[in-house]
């Protein structure tokens, strides 16, 4: 069954590649080839099976190749295309660069001893080259995602292999569906347990809300965004503490 899959998607992928012309009108890439392996690889909770994405490393490579060589066009693809596409290179990028390294306990176990933001991190390493352009993990997220689109959500979407993450969706991110699983993505982590700790007038909550809060608060309080998902409704007055991240790798 998982040859049968992988030979299906292999066949979709280069059906996509037939249909696309280089450059200005390009026609957005098919995801197939990533949800597959989404799917094979990822469990309910989230969990890796990196070993298994080390076996799948040829079809990895084939989809990464497709990101590649089709870089969004902002005339032609829609900003829902376009989303879909920079949260799915996010996340497959970070694979790959997992996989370049593996076995290993910790995405931050990758570069230098001694870690500087935005200088010599894992998310740093300019590893990827889509279009022309060179860019690290940091440059999709900072410069691309959270840039161009106003979309708080996408730190629900974006994984950095680690437990404290928001879960790696066991799916690709679609332009038809996008709206759903981003609501999706930030109802599940918003109301985990393992990453908030919600009551009405306390809350625990990831470093994410502080690390990225202007995010969070361009259209009120923070506690205002986290009541547009929260299954308790929280008192605006409420006490905020932050947890501790947890950076080990989130390996089945």
């Amino acid at each position: 069954m998982k040859i049968l899959l992988s030979i299906i998607a292999l066949l979709l992928f280069q059906s996509c590649q037939s249909g696309v012309p280089s450059e200005s009108g390009s026609m957005p890439i098919n995801h197939q080839q990533w949800d597959v392996l989404l799917h094979e690889n990822v469990d309910v909770d989230g969990n890796v099976n990196y070993k298994g994405f080390a076996k799948d490393s040829l079809q990895l490579k084939s989809y990464l190749g497709a990101l590649v060589a089709h870089p969004p066009d902002a005339d032609a693809w829609s900003k829902e295309e376009q989303l879909a596409y920079w949260i799915n290179a996010y996340n497959a990028f970070t694979i790959q660069l997992i996989l370049e390294h593996y076995p290993l306990k910790s995405i931050k176990d990758i570069g230098s001893s001694i870690q500087i933001p935005f200088v010599n991190s894992p998310w740093d390493i300019k590893f990827i080259e889509i279009g022309d352009i060179k860019l690290d993990l940091n440059n999709i997220e900072h410069s691309i995602l959270r840039k161009k689109f106003n979309e708080p959500r996408i730190h629900f979407a974006v994984n950095c292999a680690s437990f404290s993450c928001p879960n790696l969706r066991a799916e690709a991110y679609v332009a038809d569906r996008l709206e759903e699983q981003l609501q999706e993505q930030a109802t599940a982590f918003i109301n985990n347990p393992n990453y908030n700790k919600i009551n009405k007038n306390q809350i625990e909550i990831s470093k994410i809300f502080s690390w990225f809060s202007g995010d969070f608060t361009k259209n009120g309080s923070l506690i205002n965004f986290l009541n547009q998902y929260s299954k308790v409704k929280i008192d605006e007055n409420a006490e905020i503490d932050y947890l501790d991240y947890n950076w080990s790798l989130n390996e089945q």
